[in-house]
């Protein structure tokens, strides 16, 4: 089951969601145990990193007890390229934190094997423990990570092929939708399913319709977030613009 926590505006959302993350890391460490945070990338979880950052700047939080494991990465991009997602996440957070660098865990998208990457990649998060808690964004086709539908609850990490209005979504940080690559290396829906609790972040009307059907839809592979509907511990944050379609309190 979804459930719905709709907010004045982002940053107010952000807040919300930086200080869970953060109790729970600071809950767990007083046990001596690690949290292990699926991340996520793109415009979205910007101002969530930065409050984490702030944080641990402001407030003490630390990440030295911290494992993470990025949702996906672009095929054919290293981590120097600056829009490859190492880079962006070594950008938002990881180079602001005191977490250890061997602790962060995103897919090698210049993998030669890609086969042996996602199975890899698969058995390090499981190595870990499972993913305590999952961030997501969600894309206008419906696609968490790049799990571009149709995407079932069964898929594993894999290499997907990109939808052309992901393709599109994503130009404007290439700078023309000719540079942006055709395939990338992405957590399955079945693999978030299994983390311990999902949040999935929203803003703006842009995203309004897909969070309606993705919530109040039957789960179908043509939405791979409607899915996220079977998770026993799912919050979708939002503002007020990116809850406007939803017919009912939730």
């Amino acid at each position: 089951m979804i459930h719905v926590h709709v907010h004045p505006d982002k940053a107010t959302a952000v807040k919300s969601v930086a200080a869970s993350i953060a109790k729970l890391i600071r809950e767990r460490a007083a046990k001596g145990q690690r949290t292990v945070l699926g991340l996520a990338t793109g415009s979205t979880p910007i101002p969530l990193y930065a409050e984490l950052v702030r944080l641990h700047r402001e407030d003490g939080l630390s990440f030295r007890t911290v494992t993470t494991f990025n949702l996906d990465e672009y095929s054919g991009l290293g981590p120097d390229h600056d829009q490859s997602y190492r880079y962006f996440m070594q950008q938002q957070l990881f180079n602001h934190v005191d977490v250890t660098p061997s602790e962060t865990h995103v897919p090698n998208g210049l993998a030669k094997d890609v086969v042996a990457e996602c199975a890899a990649y698969e058995a390090a998060i499981k190595k870990a423990g499972g993913i305590d808690l999952q961030v997501l964004g969600i894309g206008r086709t419906g696609h968490i990570g790049f799990n571009e539908p149709p995407a079932g609850p069964s898929t594993r990490t894999r290499q997907v092929h990109l939808d052309e209005v992901t393709r599109r979504d994503n130009a404007s940080f290439f700078g023309d939708v000719a540079k942006v690559p055709h395939h990338a290396v992405t957590m399955g829906v079945g693999t978030i399913l299994d983390c311990r609790r999902v949040v999935l972040l929203a803003w703006g009307e842009g995203k309004a319709e897909i969070v309606q059907r993705s919530v109040e839809v039957a789960p179908a592979d043509s939405c791979p977030a409607s899915w996220l509907q079977q998770h026993t511990a799912c919050d979708f944050i939002l503002d007020t613009a990116a809850a406007a379609k939803l017919s009912k309190t939730h």
